[in-house]
C-alpha cells in the first residue's frame, strides 16, 4: 500500500506540473439543517496532512491561524484548513490529552469533572497514518492507539450512532460550537462550526442525521474558529490552544 509520504510526493510532484496547490481532498461548504447554518469541512486522512499545533518553533502558543501561516510559509506550505482543538487552561496548555507528531504532551483525563470536558462520556480524535477517528476516553484507554496527534475534549456528541444521553432537547444553552466527527473505518473526517448559536442536542444530531457519522466529540464553544481559505474565511479573536489543521504546498 502506498504510503502517506509517497502520496504526500505525489502531491507536491502534481502541484509544481499543474501550477496549483495541492488542496487533497479538503472541501468545505455552508450547509443547513434543521433551519440551522453549519460550515463543514471534509478531509480525507489517507491523503490529507492532518495536523495538530500547540507551539511554535520559538517556544510560544501558535494561538491564531495567521501564526500556522507565517509558520509553514518558511517551508514552502500553507494551511488549507484550521480549526481550534479543544479545550484550553488560561496558558493555553491542553486540559486533556494531547499527543503531537507522537510526542505526548498532556496524559489522559478519565474521570469525570466541571464544564463540558468532564460532561461524561467525553473523547479522543485521535490522528493515524492512513486513519482518524473520534474514541470514547474509556475505549481510548483501553486500546491505547499508536496516535501520531491526538487531543482530548468533551463531551462525546455521538457514541455509535447515538446522541449523548445528558443532552436535552429543550435546553436554553445556545452557543456557537465546534467539533469532529469521524467514519467507521476512519476515513472520512468532518469538521463542523455552527454559524448561529446551538444546543448540543442540534449539533450532535447535525453529526448523526445528516452527515451519518457514528462517532463525534464536541471542540468548545464560543470561542470556536475556523479557517478555510477556499470559503474566504480565517476567522480571528480570542488566542486558542490546541489547533488542528491540513497542510499543502504553497501554490507555484
Amino acid at each position: 500500500m502506498t504510503s502517506k509520504a509517497e502520496k504526500a510526493l505525489f502531491a507536491l510532484a502534481f502541484s509544481v506540473l499543474t501550477g496549483s496547490a495541492a488542496l487533497a481532498d479538503v472541501t468545505c461548504s455552508e450547509r443547513s439543517f434543521d433551519g440551522l447554518a453549519y460550515t463543514a469541512c471534509e478531509v480525507d486522512p489517507r491523503v490529507d496532512d492532518l495536523r495538530l499545533f500547540l507551539d511554535a518553533p520559538s517556544g510560544e502558543r501558535y494561538g491564531q491561524f495567521t501564526t500556522i501561516d507565517g509558520t509553514l510559509a518558511q517551508e514552502g506550505k500553507t494551511l488549507v484548513f484550521g480549526m481550534n482543538a479543544g479545550m484550553y487552561h488560561d496558558d493555553r496548555a491542553p486540559v486533556g490529552h494531547y499527543v503531537e507528531n507522537g510526542q505526548e504532551i498532556m496524559r489522559v483525563i478519565p474521570n469525570a469533572g466541571p464544564g463540558n470536558f468532564g460532561l461524561l462520556p467525553n473523547g479522543i480524535f485521535c490522528i493515524r497514518e492512513d486513519r482518524a477517528d473520534v474514541i470514547e476516553t474509556l475505549a481510548y484507554e483501553a486500546a491505547r492507539p499508536d496516535c501520531i496527534h491526538a487531543t482530548q475534549s468533551g463531551p462525546m456528541l455521538v457514541i455509535d450512532g447515538e446522541l449523548h444521553p445528558r443532552f436535552l432537547i429543550d435546553s436554553d444553552s445556545r452557543y456557537i460550537r465546534n467539533g469532529v466527527g469521524t467514519s467507521e473505518d476512519g476515513t472520512r473526517v468532518v469538521f463542523v462550526i455552527s454559524d448561529q448559536t446551538v444546543t448540543f442536542h442540534e449539533f450532535g444530531r447535525i453529526f448523526r442525521d445528516d452527515l451519518k457519522l457514528p462517532n463525534a466529540l464536541f471542540l468548545d464553544g464560543s470561542v470556536s474558529r475556523l479557517h478555510a481559505p477556499q470559503l474566504n474565511r480565517s476567522d480571528f479573536g480570542r488566542w486558542l490552544g490546541p489547533i488542528v489543521g491540513v497542510v499543502a504546498p504553497l501554490d507555484r
